[in-house]
């Protein structure tokens, strides 16, 4: 069959044939094309939505060839530098950073629901010691919606506060069961003095029997991390959570989905990846090979941490997680070679040819997984981390997408599967 084109002209004369084009506040327009198929049974073709427009939204801006991050118009090194991630969280949810009143009760409200209920700590000794983090997330938070019939009310707009408060406090005592759960330990409380990312740190590593006391400096670390990842635009994970948001189901069912979608390791596992590929090259001295092999379009070795989906510059998370992977390792009195190993392969791919035409840079996660090892975590929590930050965005989005009223999310398709048959032996 013959390939047939449709001419775009843009222009400002509205006819019968036109197609609105929205302008946002940043970033580029957006061709509204809501009655293209109504008017011409035509649908748009866009796999993977490279550019595709699902929904409109204020939360987050991504300028993938500026290497910029937006958080609520502030840039994510702002934030990263003289923030906290509780501060973050709240400025996602509710749109402005909060002034001190609304901190100390943000804070409050953090403090009063970030216990699990006991029952739910009793799902654990369901799970296998040896499954993965992700895989308990997944069925745990899912489970919460058994308890919480309270904030089932989604019209209600109390009670979408209420829900997303909870799920960013419970988050950290939730991956922190899942780690001690599979090491055979039991679970430390919460402890309403320490700030969000100490707190997490604390039931991490801490045993119910002593004191437990959090070096700042990881605390810091940690805060930063969670700052970092806490929103990403609509990103596959972000994007699960809105879709299933619009059908109307609970809040912990699409933080849940949101969960799943994550878990991929081109999504939240990339990290994790990374520091698997960095053991593997070894040494400095192995460097060139890898990079030979990256090259070759015959081999199917990839550089893990370079690139992404929207950045086509650095990713401005990318130097900050740099920065306070040096700053832990110099604090902590630490050589990992992993870190020389990583950063001698940035500043020689950085100047080969190959990156360079394909803007291959390194993103955040290039360097996360360093920063994370350093500070004690398992390579099997590392995607549990980046969900406990991420809860603040999904939260945030699903807020958002309660105050619209476009309905269920519905993609279509182009069928290109048979074409009518009947049974044999039917009429």
């Amino acid at each position: 069959m013959a390939t047939k084109y449709v001419n775009a002209v843009i222009s400002e004369e509205q006819n019968e044939n036109s197609l609105p084009v929205l302008d946002g506040t940043l970033g580029p327009s957006a061709v509204d094309i809501q009655t293209l198929y109504a008017r011409h049974s035509l649908l748009a073709f866009d796999p993977g939505f490279r550019s595709t427009a699902a929904c409109k939204s204020a939360i987050t801006f991504v300028d993938g060839d500026k290497g910029i991050l937006l958080y609520r118009g502030y840039p994510i090194e702002e934030l990263a530098e003289s923030s906290s991630f509780v501060e973050v969280a709240y400025l996602l949810m509710f749109g402005d950073l909060p002034t001190p009143a609304q901190r100390q009760q943000f804070d409050l409200a953090i403090g009063n629901h970030n216990l699990l209920h006991e029952q739910v700590l009793s799902f654990y000794r369901g799970f296998r010691r040896d499954a993965h983090p992700m895989a308990v997330m997944v069925g745990v938070v899912g489970a919460l919606s058994a308890f919480y019939h309270d904030v089932m009310n989604i019209r209600d707009a109390n009670d979408r506060q209420l829900a997303a408060i909870r799920l960013v406090a419970k988050m950290p005592m939730l991956a922190a069961a899942s780690y001690t759960y599979s090491v055979g330990r039991p679970q430390r409380y919460p402890n309403n003095k320490h700030d969000y990312a100490t707190n997490f740190l604390q039931m991490m590593f801490g045993t119910p029997v002593q004191e437990f006391a959090v070096d700042p400096v990881l605390a810091r670390a940690l805060d930063v991390i969670f700052i970092l990842h806490a929103d990403h635009e609509q990103n596959a994970s972000t994007s699960t959570v809105r879709l299933a948001a619009s059908s109307g189901a609970n809040p912990f069912a699409c933080i849940a989905a949101g969960i799943a979608s994550l878990w991929g390791p081109a999504h939240g596992g990339a990290n994790e990846a990374v520091l698997k590929m960095l053991m593997e090259i070894g040494s400095v001295e192995n460097i060139p090979k890898v990079i030979d092999r990256a090259k070759d379009k015959n081999d199917s070795f990839r550089l893990m941490g370079f690139g992404h989906r929207i950045y086509k510059n650095f990713d401005p998370r990318s130097r900050v997680i740099q920065g306070q992977a040096k700053k832990v390792l110099a604090h902590l009195g630490k050589d990992d070679p992993l870190l020389e190993i990583a950063m001698r392969l940035e500043e020689i791919a950085l100047k080969d040819e190959y990156f360079i035409e394909r803007k291959l840079y390194p993103n955040v996660d290039f360097y996360s997984g360093i920063l994370l090892r350093a500070m004690g975590f398992p390579m099997n929590m590392f995607t549990a981390v980046f969900a406990v930050a991420r809860t603040a965005g999904w939260v945030s989005h699903w807020l958002e997408l309660q105050e619209e009223s476009h309905g269920i999310d519905r993609p279509r398709q182009l069928y290109v599967g048979k074409t009518l048959r009947h049974y044999p032996g039917g009429k």
